[in-house]
This record gives structure tokens, sequence and C-alpha cells, in this order.
């Protein structure tokens, strides 16, 4: 039995992951920004979940909130980086502020979390983080921009990560997501507030009120959560566990198409060296 603490269990991917971790038998700490989100969940297991109000945008409520944990179940075994929103504009459109809002949600609040939570780990050799990524890393879609970029940060700063940590036994998993039937198109999706006439053909394509694409037919977020888990209990989890069939043939198409650009500018590439 382990100890999970998952940041953004109200709905979707974080939801599933905790009812998943919890029916494992494992012991979680649930975490949303509203508890009664996630009441009925915690009485479901009342001797192993404990419910913790949580942004992870205030520093303060992150280093209470790994006390708690802490005081309550004695260690954090696994952290999983899940809260966050996705955002959608033009790169022009985007105001600062909400450029700012979503670093510091979906960057900036997971890494305290994990500078939160290194200690203990460091402490007894062991642990995992898995930081909650997507698939626009890799395909980054027109419209997108911004959203790719925390993501990109997410996973470049991971990278590093798992190389600091690996050494100290504990692994580091960045997980990309594709499309999947949860909210995250709804309430979890912020856009700029005002789109320009000239990207409605690119940018304007993925605003809300423009987007064609069935979240019923994305993946199942309960296959997913047991993904994770398999991927966090493995002797050698993996650096990026990408999630959803359709998902695998976008990372596969991008990696084939970086290669053959790399192959043909190769030369021009190579010529830059110092000569001798």
């Amino acid at each position: 039995m382990s100890t999970w603490f998952i940041t953004g269990c109200s709905t979707g991917l974080g939801r599933h992951l905790a009812e998943a971790v919890l029916g494992a038998g494992h012991q979680a700490v649930v975490t949303a920004r509203n508890l009664t989100d996630v009441d009925d969940l915690l009485s479901r297991y009342p001797g192993h979940a404990i419910g913790i109000s949580l942004d992870v945008t205030d520093d303060a409520q992150i280093r209470s909130a790994v006390d708690q944990a802490i005081a309550r179940f004695g260690q954090i075994d696994v952290l999983v980086n899940n809260a966050g929103y996705g955002y959608r504009s033009a790169v022009e459109e985007a105001p600062t502020s909400d450029i700012d809002a979503l670093f510091a949600a979906n960057f900036f609040g997971p890494v305290n979390l994990i500078k939160a939570v290194l200690p203990g780990m460091r402490a007894r050799r062991s642990g995992a983080i898995v930081n909650i990524s997507s698939i626009a890393v890799r395909i980054t879609p027109a419209g997108s921009g911004y959203y790719a970029a925390v993501k990109g940060a997410l996973e470049g700063m991971s990278g590093s990560l798992r190389k600091e940590l690996e050494p100290l036994g504990i692994s580091v998993t960045v997980v990309e997501p594709g499309g999947f039937r949860t909210d995250f198109g709804g309430r979890s999706l912020k856009q700029s507030p005002d789109p320009i006439a000239d990207y409605a053909a690119t940018a304007g394509k993925r605003r809300k009120e423009n987007d064609t694409s069935n979240p019923s037919r994305g993946g199942d977020p309960t296959k997913a959560a047991q993904a994770m888990i398999t991927a966090v209990e493995s002797p050698h989890p993996p650096a990026i566990l990408v999630l959803g069939a359709p998902t695998v043939g976008m990372f596969r198409a991008e990696l084939d198409a970086r290669r053959t650009e790399l192959d043909a500018w190769e030369e021009v590439s190579s010529q830059t060296s110092v000569d001798g």
C-alpha cells in the first residue's frame, strides 16, 4: 500500500485516478479547490482517503497540504500533478494576464509541489512524480500555442528532474493524453476574450464556439487511470506515457516528420561545425 497525493480531483483524469488508486487499496490525498466536489469519494474510503482544499497557485496552501498529508499518512509516495486547465487563443490575442495565470497553475504550481515533497522522497530514496502534460506539446495545434508552451515547459523540467532523481531511487514520468471523455473542453478550458478575425481559419477553429470535436468519442478515463497506476508500479516507469491509441499515432507521426526534416537539413546543419 502506498500513499498518492493527487491534485485536481474534482473531475476528469484526476477524479478517475483517485477512484482507481483507492479502489486498488492505496491511500490517497484527494485535493480539489472545492472539497464538496469530492465528498462522495471521501465518504466511500474514510480510512484511506483524506480531502484537502488546494489551490496550486497558492504556495502557502501547498506547504499546508503536504504537511497535512504527512501528518495523516506519514509520507507521500506518489505525487501526481494533474490540476490545471486548457487555454485556446491565437498567440497575438492572449492578454499577458491570461498567460501569467496559465503558467501559475500549470507550471509553477507543479514545481512548488515537487519541491515540497522531494525532501521526504530523497530521505527515503524512493518515490514517484507524475506530471500530466498533453499531446499538444508534440503537435502544437494552431490556437493552442500557450497551452503547448506551458506543457512544454513542464516536460522540459521533468526531463531534467528525471536525470537528477533517478540515482536517488525516485522516478519521474510525464503523461501525454489526447482526447478523453472528460470535461476538459468545458469548464476546464479557457480562451482569449477578444478573437482577431484574421485568425478565424486557424486558431479560431479551436475556440469553444467553433469546436466541432465530439468529447463522447474520446478515450476512456478509467482505463487511463489504470495505465498510470501500471506505469508508476512498473520496475522501470517510462519517461513519457502516451495515453490513447490515436495519441500514439499522432506522437509517432510527429517523430517521423521531425526525423525527415532533420535528414533533409542535415548537410546545412552540419556545416556550422568548426573546421578542422
